[in-house]
């Protein structure tokens, strides 16, 4: 793996490397596999990060109190997926980000049709974060939050009856209380972050820190990440870039109405294997 760009946490349009300016990382780090911790580093979350109400903080703090990224996989020609499964335009280092971005998470977002579609299992403890979560003070694993408004899953899958850290689902108001029965019953738990029959983005994402689930990642799918994205609440994108072209009429990283007007991201990394880009991109 190769460092293009060095990691910065600065998201000002100054901040972006001029072009063509490559900046030459530690001999140590390029052209070979990188560790799992050495991800872990590269791909950690602004510090500090703190749920409201946490003893010792003060009350008028600037630090953030969630951080919301996203990890999403696109085509050169922004296809999202092939034959409606992401893994087919997906890599090895690839699947090597997407556990260590799994890895650092409190909570893991997604779109109950992404779910049915990737099928989602629990996430798992994995020993190579283990410390390092420890002494954050996460869970074994992070827990993984389905929004749904009609709640139409099958809670009989290993997700709501066996996972290590118990599954959420994000609703609305207007949900059947039935359904909300059936997933409380398998070990979920239900939250309502809408008035309606859908989820409110930004009501979502605050519920959530108001868990402590402050450290937060959400794979997608495009409609939801495009609600993240209206509502203004996307505080990073982890773009990878795949070297592959499948033409057809694929979903973009993104779907849903058209934003009234573009929203800036600033480049803050890059990473490169086998043509395939990792990209990092924070909202300005």
């Amino acid at each position: 793996m190769r460092r293009l760009f060095p990691v910065t946490d600065q998201t000002t349009p100054d901040s972006v490397p001029a072009p063509g300016a490559q900046p030459e990382a530690p001999a140590d780090l390029v052209d070979r596999e990188w560790t799992l911790d050495e991800l872990a580093e590269a791909y950690a979350y602004p510090a500090p990060l703190t749920a409201p109400g946490t003893p010792g903080t003060p009350a008028t703090s600037d630090a953030p109190h969630r951080w919301l990224r996203a990890n999403m996989v696109s085509t050169l020609d922004g296809a999202a997926q092939h034959d409606g499964r992401s893994q087919a335009i997906s890599s090895d280092a690839d699947m090597r980000i997407f556990g260590t971005l799994r890895g650092l998470a409190d909570v893991v977002i997604a779109g109950a049709e992404t779910v049915r579609l990737e099928g989602y299992r629990p996430a798992r403890a994995r020993d190579a974060f283990a410390a390092r979560r420890a002494a954050d003070g996460q869970a074994p694993a992070p827990a993984i939050a389905v929004v749904s408004a009609s709640l139409n899953l099958d809670f009989s899958l290993p997700l709501f009856t066996s996972p290590l850290v118990p599954t959420l689902v994000l609703t609305g108001a207007a949900a059947s209380p039935d359904r909300i029965r059936d997933a409380e019953k398998a070990g979920a738990r239900v939250i309502v972050a809408g008035d309606g029959p859908g989820v409110e983005p930004d009501r979502a994402v605050t519920a959530l820190a108001d868990m402590g689930l402050v450290r937060q990642l959400t794979e997608g799918g495009p409609r939801l990440l495009g609600q993240f994205a209206a509502a203004g609440v996307l505080d990073e994108l982890c773009l990878t870039v795949a070297p592959l072209l499948t033409a057809g009429s694929a979903q973009r990283i993104t779907g849903g109405p058209v934003l009234p007007d573009p929203e800036r991201f600033a480049l803050a990394a890059v990473l490169e294997e086998a043509g395939f880009l990792f990209t990092r991109y924070r909202r300005i």
